[in-house]
């Protein structure tokens, strides 16, 4: 079992690794790395992540079964689109706990029997804790015979995919550069040290892709309108990722939920401390720093850039949408109408209620972006309308 101790171990591998760097330095996105994948002490690859009331943060398929049902409806939708290939491959990146993956496949296996018949259900996930935990929690799909494998990108031939890759919250912990404006020029944020602490500075950028991500984007930055020492982030592996699955997605979807804003509001001169956050035990700050290898590193997601690079690599958009909207249109309102239907009781409404409540909740997670993109679909496939993109009844 690990302990706090293991921060120190962090701490012991960044200064020699800073000490050994030609400048002595490296950029936020390499420290991000380090502290939350690093294969044996990283926040995600440790295996002491927890996520719902007992962790440090909760995501939507913590709250109970009915968003992993109503996604199952969605995804089984697009396998009739698309001619209901065999195989369907469903990928889901980034598979946390794995209750995910265990609230679609029941989904699809009580009401969509035809599509769950025909599914290889792929999990690429890099932190190796979590694997453990999702094998043993899907262990009982393994062993009726369903087609569950762990794979990574490597191992996953270029146009192979027929199907849907999806994920919830995983672009926004992708490890970003921090950028600042410093006496008016694009400067960036690197980790360094003094005396056995960890510190910041800013120098030049580490690369001009940064420059080429706010052209991508269409922001002016640097510029007069953004303040002296404004900061904000920059996810370059965001862009690397979609390049990836475009590689990979031969026919199909892609199907991204996360926390964002578009460019313009992202990089609005106003928000000038970025949107950095830390999670810890549910206690959510702003300092990278402290509890190494013990608190989840985010920032927001800037769906413009995954919209402008898709459509490089090959995506299309088919539609954005907010994540309370999409559960609606998907027949969450249906679920909120039942608990009227006197098959609960006071406690269990008050309760379900509740959990439904945050799913659609537009201050919370029912404000999370989804972008749905896709790949070799014809003409009239594309046409045909999603439900979950369609305007709620």
């Amino acid at each position: 079992m690990l302990t706090h101790s293991n921060s120190q171990v962090l701490l012991d591998l960044l200064l020699d690794r800073l000490s050994t760097s030609s400048q002595q330095r490296l950029t936020f996105a390499d420290y991000m790395d380090l502290v939350l994948y690093h294969p044996q002490y990283g926040y995600y690859s440790s295996g002491t992540v927890e996520i719902g009331a007992s962790g440090d943060f909760f995501t939507s398929s913590s709250l109970g079964g009915d968003f992993g049902e109503l996604l199952a409806k969605q995804l089984a939708e697009m396998w009739e689109i698309l001619g209901c290939p065999n195989p369907f491959l469903l990928v889901e990146l980034g598979a946390g706990s794995g209750l995910l993956a265990s609230d679609i496949l029941s989904e699809l296996q009580q009401n969509y029997l035809d599509c769950f018949k025909v599914i290889e259900y792929i999990i690429i996930e890099q932190a190796k804790g979590l694997i453990a935990r999702q094998q043993n929690l899907l262990k009982p799909w393994r062993d009726r015979g369903l087609k569950l494998f762990w794979k990574s990108w490597q191992e996953i031939p270029e146009d192979s995919i027929v199907g849907c890759i999806f994920s919830n919250e995983l672009v926004d912990a992708l490890p970003f550069h921090q950028i600042a404006i410093a006496q008016g020029h694009l400067k960036e944020v690197y980790v360094t040290h003094s005396q056995g602490r960890l510190i910041e500075t800013i120098d030049e950028i580490s690369t001009p892709k940064l420059r080429e991500y706010f052209n991508l984007v269409g922001v002016d930055l640097p510029s007069d309108s953004y303040p002296e020492g404004y900061r904000t982030e920059v996810n370059l592996a965001a862009l690397d990722w979609l390049k990836t699955v475009s590689d990979k997605l031969k026919r199909g979807y892609l199907l991204t939920i996360d926390y964002g804003y578009s460019a313009r509001r992202y990089y609005n001169p106003q928000r000038y401390r970025g949107t950095l956050q830390c999670y810890y035990q549910h206690r959510r700050h702003d300092d990278p720093y402290i509890n190494i290898g013990y608190q989840d590193i985010t920032a927001h997601v800037d769906f413009s850039a995954l919209e402008r690079q898709g459509q490089l690599c090959g995506l299309s958009k088919i539609g954005f949408t907010q994540q309370g909207m999409f559960l609606m249109a998907l027949g969450l309102g249906d679920r909120l109408r039942e608990l009227s239907s006197g098959k609960y009781n006071v406690e269990q409404i008050i309760k379900r209620r509740d959990a439904l409540h945050q799913l659609i909740d537009p201050a919370g997670l029912g404000g999370f972006g989804v972008l749905i993109q896709e790949k070799g679909l014809t003409e009239q496939e594309r046409a045909r309308p999603l439900k979950g993109l369609m305007q709620p009844e």
